[in-house]
């Protein structure tokens, strides 16, 4: 049983998939993970479950490695992408430490088999664990090379029937240009999958978007170094984009 209190106040979610990148557990690092980081999202995941949500979390591994910046530098990209898995499986497990170190109960299922410090993806299972109270952070992407972890995101908040995929990223949601280099840019409020494909928005890759648009899973786009715009959400406050069918 989940040790998280009953909400004060209703969310207007059941389940959520949050997709985290790996370079938000570096703060103001160059590499790695900043411990404060990692609590402090943590503790917002944890702050969310005391409402009655049950959270599903896929972490990117660009702290560590990305295997198309790999394949570009000569690599194989196969090897590389399989590199990139194994670093989402490390920022997996720092996660989970940090929720389990606050009182959380969180499992690490990967795509991969590493049984030694992980569970296999299962479907059902995930369910049950998200049913029971845990937190279930997916590893390894999709198990494919080729594939980002924003359509892992995709896929597996679809199979376990999230409400909503919430992509944490830099800036405050999707906006006209890029709003840390254009001061003028304007942020959309609510965009639909055609558009962005349309307009080649660059929020998530082409993949990632129809997987979402033909399997009506919304998208939510937000900073994720704005502390508490999670809970704000959860709450249904006006925070960064929606991008839905319609």
């Amino acid at each position: 049983m989940s040790q998280v209190p009953a909400p004060a106040k209703k969310s207007r979610y059941r389940r959520i998939l949050l997709k985290l990148s790996g370079e938000a557990l570096m703060g103001n690092g160059d590499y790695g993970i900043d411990p404060e980081v990692l609590k402090r999202l943590a503790n917002e995941i944890i702050e969310v479950q005391a409402h009655g949500v049950q959270v599903a979390v896929v972490i990117g591994g660009g702290n560590i490695f990305r295997g198309a910046g790999l394949a570009r530098t000569g690599m194989d990209r196969t090897t590389g992408d399989h590199m990139g898995m194994l670093a989402t499986v490390i920022n997996a497990l720092a996660m989970q430490d940090a929720l389990e170190s606050l009182g959380a109960y969180a499992r690490v299922m990967s795509a991969l088999q590493i049984n030694e410090v992980c569970e296999d993806y299962i479907r059902r299972r995930a369910i049950r664990h998200l049913e029971k109270g845990r937190v279930v952070l997916f590893a390894a992407g999709t198990g494919n090379p080729f594939f980002t972890t924003d359509t892992a995101a995709s896929l597996r908040g679809i199979e376990i029937g999230a409400d909503i995929l919430l992509k944490a990223t830099k800036v405050n949601g999707i906006y006209t240009d890029d709003p840390l280099t254009n001061p003028n840019a304007t942020r959309y409020t609510h965009l639909t999958f055609d558009q962005v494909l349309n307009d080649r928005l660059n929020v998530m890759d082409a993949t990632a978007i129809v997987m979402c648009r033909d399997n009506k899973l919304p998208l939510q786009v937000f900073n994720q170094h704005n502390s508490g715009d999670l809970m704000r959400i959860i709450e249904g406050e006006d925070v960064g984009t929606v991008v839905s069918n319609g």
